[in-house]
C-alpha cells in the first residue's frame, strides 16, 4: 500500500519509472482494483517518455498478447527496436531473432547479424556464439573463420560451455594452435 501511495504521487509528478512500477504492480495484481487496461496506459506513458525497460516491456505486452492486447509481432517488433535503439541488450538479441527468423519483421539475416553483433558487443553470450556462427558459416556476413573464431573465444572466456569445443574446431582449420 505504501509503495501504491508512492509510486502514485511520482506518476502524478510525471516520473516515468513510477508508471512503469504501477504498471508492473497492476500487471502482478499487487494493488486493489488491478487493471491490465491501467498497466498498458502506464507502461506505453513510461515507454513513450523514453523509459527504456517500459519500451522492452511494452514490446513484450504485444508479443505475449498480454494486457488486454492480442499477440502481434509486428507492434512488438516496432517496439523491441526502440528498446534497442535506446540500448536494451534485452531488445537487441529479441530485434537479431526477429529478423533472423522472420517473426514480426521481414526475414532479414544481414540485419539479424547486425543486432546480434551489437548485443555481442554489449555482452550477451548468446549473441556472442550467434554471431561467431553466422561468420563461420557465412549467414548474413561474409564468411571469415577469424572474426567467427574472435568470437567463440570471446563466448568461451564469458562461460558459454559449447564454445570452447568450436575454438579448437576452427583452430584445426585454420592451423593455428588453440588458446
Amino acid at each position: 500500500a505504501r509503495a501504491h501511495s508512492a509510486l502514485s504521487r511520482l506518476s502524478r509528478e510525471g516520473v516515468p519509472a513510477a508508471d512503469y512500477n504501477l504498471a508492473v504492480m497492476h500487471l502482478r495484481g499487487e494493488m486493489p482494483q488491478a487493471s491490465p487496461r491501467e498497466a498498458l496506459r502506464l507502461m506505453t506513458r513510461a515507454a513513450e517518455a523514453g523509459f527504456v525497460t517500459a519500451l522492452f516491456g511494452v514490446a513484450q505486452l504485444h508479443e505475449l498478447g498480454q494486457a488486454g492486447l492480442r499477440v502481434d509481432l509486428v507492434q512488438a517488433h516496432r517496439w523491441y527496436l526502440r528498446a534497442a535503439d535506446a540500448g536494451s541488450l534485452d531488445a537487441q538479441v529479441a530485434v537479431a531473432t526477429a529478423f533472423y527468423l522472420g517473426r514480426g519483421a521481414a526475414k532479414d539475416a544481414a540485419l539479424a547479424a547486425r543486432w546480434f553483433r551489437i548485443a555481442a558487443q554489449g555482452g550477451d553470450i548468446g549473441a556472442m556464439y550467434v554471431v561467431a556462427s553466422m561468420f563461420e558459416t557465412g549467414d548474413g556476413v561474409e564468411r571469415d573463420l577469424k572474426e567467427a573464431r574472435y568470437w567463440y573465444q570471446t563466448a568461451a572466456r564469458n562461460g558459454d560451455e559449447a564454445a570452447p569445443s568450436k575454438v579448437r574446431e576452427l583452430d584445426a582449420k585454420l592451423g593455428a594452435p588453440s588458446t
